[in-house]
């Protein structure tokens, strides 16, 4: 089955739905966050748990049941980083990061390196270079998942467990330490290729 025909007989199998799911849960969480009530922060933290876990899901699913496409190949990695992305923003915007800037910079790292990351990809995909996800890379989208996760929670959390929005700052730092090495992976990789090309 060539790419093309893949992704057509695929378009609307049950990994593809969920990543489908996952990019529409965004606008929902991103809501839920700016209202800042505590009920509206649970519905989020409700929606974020699910989405990430389509995250695994969607691609476990793809394998085993042979339904991978070109079409899941890329909307996954994009639904992730909307989530992440628009999660920091929403976060941004309500002054979650005023108390603590170490954290607006560790967001700053983070959206930078998707930014430049992908910028890459479609530099590369014109001179058809494929640079392959490491598994670093996915350790680095797991952490940023869990990073977000505990400051969706944020002072809603914090009334029923201490330090749930610390904890999230902590790991947010983590998840930008490894942004930074893979984005400089990622970078590094694809400037040999293109030097090599030349």
């Amino acid at each position: 089955m060539s790419p093309t025909d893949a992704s057509r007989a695929y378009a609307w199998a049950l990994p593809n739905l969920l990543t489908y799911a996952r990019i529409a849960a965004v606008p929902i969480v991103v809501g839920c966050l700016l209202s800042q009530s505590d009920t509206a922060r649970w519905v989020a933290l409700g929606l974020y748990i699910a989405a990430a876990v389509t995250d695994y899901v969607d691609g476990y699913l793809a394998r085993a049941w042979g339904q991978q496409s070109p079409l899941g190949r890329m909307l996954d990695p994009i639904a992730d980083k909307l989530l992440v992305s628009s999660c920091l923003l929403a976060f941004a915007a309500t002054g979650l990061f005023d108390n603590i800037l170490v954290s607006f910079w560790a967001a700053v790292v983070i959206l930078c390196r998707e930014i430049l990351v992908s910028g890459l990809r479609e530099f590369l995909a014109e001179l058809r270079v494929s640079v392959p996800v490491t598994r670093l890379a996915k350790w680095k989208t797991a952490a940023q998942l869990t990073a977000v996760g505990f400051l969706v929670a944020g002072p809603a959390g914090d009334r029923v467990m201490p330090y749930i929005s610390e904890a999230g700052h902590v790991l947010l730092w983590i998840s930008a330490l490894l942004t930074l090495y893979t984005g400089y992976d990622y970078f590094r990789a694809g400037l040999r290729r293109v030097f090599e090309g030349e």
